[in-house]
C-alpha cells in the first residue's frame, strides 16, 4: 500500500486484518521514511511502530523495516533512527572502487546471540545474490568515503 494514502490508524487496522484473518507471516515497511512522512506532525512516529512491532512480534510475524538515507552518497542519515526497535540491523553501502559503484553489506547490530562483524561486497544479479570475502583493504567503507588501501584483487569480479 501506499502509506500516504492511509492515516497510521487505518495502516494498523489494515495490518492487523491480514495477519488474523489472511495468516500473514511477513510484514515489510519499505519506506520508514515513507510511514514517517505520512504522520501529521511526525512526532508520533516511534510510538506507532513501536506498537505495530510489538503486535507483530506476539503474532510470529516476521517484520522487515527499509530505511532510506537522503541521496545515493550522502552521509545525512535521514530523520529517523529506528535502531532501538529493531532486533536487527543489517546495513548496505555503496562505495566507489575500480571505477565501479559497488554495495556493502553488514551486520551492525543483532540483539540475540553473536555475529560477524565484517564488512563484505554484496552483488545481486539475475542469476542471485553473492556475498564476497572481508573488505579488508579498505576502511570507512560505511561511512560512504572509503578509502582502498590494498589490491584490486580482494574484490569480486
Amino acid at each position: 500500500i501506499n502509506v500516504g494514502d492511509f492515516s497510521p490508524g487505518e495502516i494498523a487496522h489494515m495490518m492487523r486484518r491480514f495477519v488474523e484473518d489472511k495468516k500473514c507471516a511477513l510484514v515489510v515497511i519499505d519506506s520508514v521514511s515513507g510511514f514517517y512522512k505520512s504522520l501529521p506532525g511526525h512526532v508520533l512516529l516511534m510510538g506507532h511502530l513501536h506498537e505495530m512491532l510489538c503486535y507483530l512480534r506476539q503474532k510470529e510475524v516476521l517484520t522487515l523495516m527499509v530505511l532510506t538515507e537522503h541521496g545515493l552518497f550522502s552521509e545525512d542519515k535521514g530523520d529517523v533512527d529506528a535502531s532501538y526497535i529493531a532486533d536487527s540491523v543489517i546495513m548496505f553501502r555503496r562505495f566507489e572502487a575500480a571505477g565501479q559503484v559497488r554495495l556493502a553489506i553488514s551486520v551492525v547490530k543483532k540483539r540475540v546471540g553473536g555475529h560477524e562483524n565484517a564488512i563484505r561486497e554484496l552483488q545481486i544479479t539475475s542469476e542471485g545474490i553473492r556475498v564476497g570475502e572481508p573488505l579488508q583493504d579498505f576502511e570507512a567503507v560505511l561511512t560512504g568515503q572509503p578509502r582502498y588501501l590494498g589490491r584490486r584483487d580482494s574484490l569480486m569480479e
